[in-house]
C-alpha cells in the first residue's frame, strides 16, 4: 500500500465533543496490510478446495473508514466504507480453521470498495453507577449507566455484538485464526464477507448481560447476496455473567444459535450419489430446515498484565455448514501477556491451541468426495481432529502503528491424517488512529 494512503489514515482521526465531555462525533481510521507464507508440505493427493501443497504467499489489505455522530441522548449512527484486496492461502480454501482472519472468502487482485457496516444504535439508560465509554471505532466516548439497554439495527457483523473476548477476537490486533477469533461451530449469519443486515439487543445489568437478535441470511450457502427478505434468517441468543476472581476480572457467556434456511443433510447427499453413481453434491438436496449450536466462551484476568480464554462449541453436523465453516465441534484456549515483564507494556505476545472436528455424516460426506465452503480434499480415508498451535507477538512502535509476527501450525489439514502438517508464517502491520 502506497505511503499517500497510510498517511491518509494517520490524517482521518477526529473527533468533537460537548460541554458534558461526551463525543458529538468521530471519525477514525485504519490500515491493515497481512502477508502469509507456507512452504511445500507432504500431500500425495489433493481436491479441488485443498490448501495448495507447494511453497505459497499471499497478501491481504483493507484500508477502513469509520464515522459516527451523536444523533440525540444515547442514539448514535455509523459507517464504515473499506477499500480491500488480496487473497487469503489458495483463495481462501483447505483449512477448516483457516489460518487469516483479514482474509475474505471473495478476494480480487485490483482494491475495491465496500461498506460493511451501516447501522444506528441507541441505548437507554435504566441507572445504576455512570460509566466511562472509550472512545474508539464504532463507538463514542462519554458515559452510560451501569444498568442500560442497547438496541443495534442496520448492516453489521453478529460478530460485532456476539462471542466476543478481550483476549482472542481482532485478527487486526490479537490472533489470526478463524477458529481462535471465533467459536468454531458458530455458523454465524453473514455474506462471504462477513456481514449482514440485522438486529440486536442487549439488556445489561450490573454483573449480568442478556443478549439476542435475528439476522439476514445469504441467499445460498457461502453466498455473495443477502436474502433481504428474511426468509433466509439466524436467530442469536447470548447469556454473559461478569465477576471477579482474587480481585481480577472475569466474563462467561454462554451462546445459542438457530439458522432456519435452504440447506442440505449430508446423508441425503451421499444417498443421492450412491444411487446415480456420481460423486455427492450438497445443492440437489436442499429443503427448507433447521440448524442449532451452542458455544462457551470464557476470558479471565490473571493479573494486570496476564490473561487466558478458552472456547467450546457443537453444532447440528448432520447438515451443511451454512455461512462459516465445516466445524461441528471445536475447543479453543490461550493466554494474552502483555510485555510490562521485559520492558515492552505496550507489545502483547499470545499462544493459544485449538481442535476442529467433523460430524460423523460429514466425514462420510467428504470421504466421497464432497465438496464444503472451505475444505473438500476429494477424498477422506483416514480422518483426523484437525489441530492448530498459533502464537503471535504484537510490537507497538508507536501510538498509530504496530507489527505483529505470526506462527502457525496446522496438523491435519481439512482432517485429513494423509495431508501435512503444514507451517503458516504471518507478518501483519496494523495503522490505526
Amino acid at each position: 500500500m502506497t505511503r499517500r494512503l497510510l498517511l491518509a489514515v494517520l490524517l482521518c482521526g477526529g473527533s468533537a465533543r460537548a460541554e458534558d465531555g461526551a463525543e458529538s462525533w468521530a471519525l477514525h481510521g485504519q490500515f491493515t496490510g497481512v502477508v502469509q507464507y507456507h512452504p511445500d508440505f507432504h500431500s500425495p493427493y489433493s481436491g479441488a478446495n485443498s490448501l495448495d501443497s507447494g511453497s505459497e504467499v499471499k497478501e491481504t489489505t483493507d484500508l477502513s473508514l469509520f464515522a459516527g455522530v451523536r444523533l440525540w441522548q444515547g442514539g448514535e449512527a455509523w459507517i464504515n466504507p473499506e477499500l480491500d484486496q488480496g487473497f487469503g492461502l489458495s483463495d481462501t480454501l483447505g483449512v477448516a480453521g483457516f489460518p487469516s482472519g483479514e482474509a475474505y472468502k471473495v478476494g480480487k487482485n485490483a482494491p475495491y470498495v465496500r461498506l460493511p457496516r451501516a447501522f444506528f444504535r441507541q441505548v437507554i439508560d435504566l441507572g445504576g453507577e455512570p460509566q466511562a465509554v472509550e472512545r474508539g471505532a464504532l463507538q463514542l466516548g462519554g458515559t452510560q449507566s451501569a444498568d442500560r439497554v442497547t438496541f443495534t439495527a442496520g448492516k453489521f457483523s453478529a460478530v460485532d455484538v456476539f462471542d466476543s473476548n478481550r483476549y482472542a477476537h481482532d485478527p487486526r490486533s490479537d490472533f489470526f485464526n478463524w477458529s481462535v477469533i471465533d467459536a468454531g461451530p458458530f455458523d454465524y449469519a453473514a455474506d462471504a464477507w462477513g456481514y449482514t443486515y440485522g438486529i440486536a439487543v442487549d439488556w445489561t445489568q450490573s454483573w449480568w448481560s442478556v443478549r439476542a437478535g435475528a439476522f439476514d441470511m445469504s441467499k445460498e450457502p457461502n453466498g455473495k447476496q443477502l436474502d433481504k427478505s428474511f426468509s433466509e434468517v439466524a436467530f442469536i441468543a447470548e447469556l454473559e455473567e461478569r465477576h471477579q476472581l482474587l480481585g481480577h476480572p472475569g466474563a462467561l457467556r454462554l451462546l445459542g444459535f438457530v439458522n432456519r434456511a435452504r440447506m442440505a443433510e449430508y446423508q441425503d447427499a451421499v444417498d443421492l450419489a450412491a444411487q446415480t453413481g456420481g460423486t455427492p453434491e450438497l445443492a440437489p438436496v436442499r429443503r427448507r430446515r433447521s440448524r442449532a449450536g451452542i458455544a462457551l466462551n470464557l476470558e479471565q484476568e490473571l493479573a494486570p498484565d496476564l490473561g487466558v480464554f478458552l472456547r467450546a462449541g457443537i453444532n447440528d453436523g448432520g447438515k451443511e455448514a451454512y455461512e462459516f465453516t465445516e466445524i461441528n465441534q471445536s475447543v479453543s484456549a490461550g493466554l494474552a501477556l502483555e510485555g510490562a515483564r521485559w520492558g515492552r507494556p505496550d507489545d502483547t505476545f499470545g499462544l493459544a491451541g485449538v481442535v476442529n472436528g467433523l460430524s460423523s455424516d460429514a466425514r462420510h460426506y467428504f470421504a466421497a468426495g464432497g465438496l464444503g465452503i472451505l475444505i473438500g480434499d476429494g477424498a477422506l480415508p483416514h480422518y483426523r481432529s484437525e489441530m492448530i498451535l498459533e502464537t503471535y507477538y504484537a510490537l507497538r512502535l508507536t501510538r498509530h502503528l504496530a507489527l505483529g509476527l505470526d506462527y502457525q501450525l496446522v496438523v491435519d489439514p481439512a482432517y485429513n491424517r494423509d495431508r501435512g502438517p503444514v507451517s503458516i508464517f504471518g507478518l501483519r502491520m496494523h495503522v490505526e488512529d
